[in-house]
């Protein structure tokens, strides 16, 4: 009942978070993290293109890829599961590669930069690896692939869960900032390890 009631909120807060960026496109662009870009990057056009490539397929990524875990639809509808696997692992490819890019401009300096591109190299790696065990129909290393993939996509949503909060403790938004850039992964990354070291399935 526990497991049942933490994948409901996992569920949840991934659906939301992967609709919150369809608010740049709604609102004035300047808002949230982009309030913290200078006018310099904020009016760079290669920037701004791997900016909305990464919003834009990360929030696919982030609404479909829940349903690659859920056994029910795996079970009945074996082609919907396929059609948002090759979703989800294209829009993770585009996306992370998008965000190594933009990593190198991250808020707050160099450790906020390393910890950014580093989700986005595993994030890529993890993908990629996920898609080819798959092709070799190695199922039981797709799917703990697909876990740590998507567990890193999750930072997404850990992101504005410890950004306000280590931003909270350090009463320094670079500080909270830096801290966020590791912890919005790192520790998902972990509770994938044990996830996928327990699973007897």
């Amino acid at each position: 009942m526990i497991k049942k009631k933490l994948w409901i909120i996992v569920v949840i807060l991934a659906i939301s978070m992967g609709l919150y960026p369809s608010i740049y496109f709604i609102i004035d662009r300047k808002f949230g993290l982009l309030n913290t870009k200078t006018e310099f990057i904020l009016t760079n056009i290669i920037w701004n293109i791997a900016f909305y490539i990464h919003i834009v397929f990360g929030a696919i990524a982030l609404l479909i890829g829940w349903i690659g875990f859920s056994k029910k639809i795996r079970a009945s509808h074996l082609s919907l599961h396929k059609k948002a696997g090759k979703t989800y692992v294209v829009s993770v490819l585009i996306s992370s590669l998008a965000s190594i890019y933009i990593g190198f401009f991250a808020t707050s300096g160099i450790i906020s930069s390393i910890g950014f591109i580093c989700l986005g190299i595993l994030w890529f790696y993890t993908t990629l690896k996920a898609f080819i065990h798959i092709k070799n129909k190695k199922i039981i290393l797709h799917k703990k692939f697909m876990i740590y993939s998507y567990a890193l996509c999750f930072a997404a949503v850990t992101l504005r869960i410890w950004m306000p909060i280590m931003v909270y403790i350090t009463h320094d938004f670079d500080t909270g900032y830096k801290i966020a850039s590791w912890l919005c992964w790192v520790p998902n990354l972990i509770a994938a390890y044990f996830l996928n070291k327990n699973d007897n399935s």
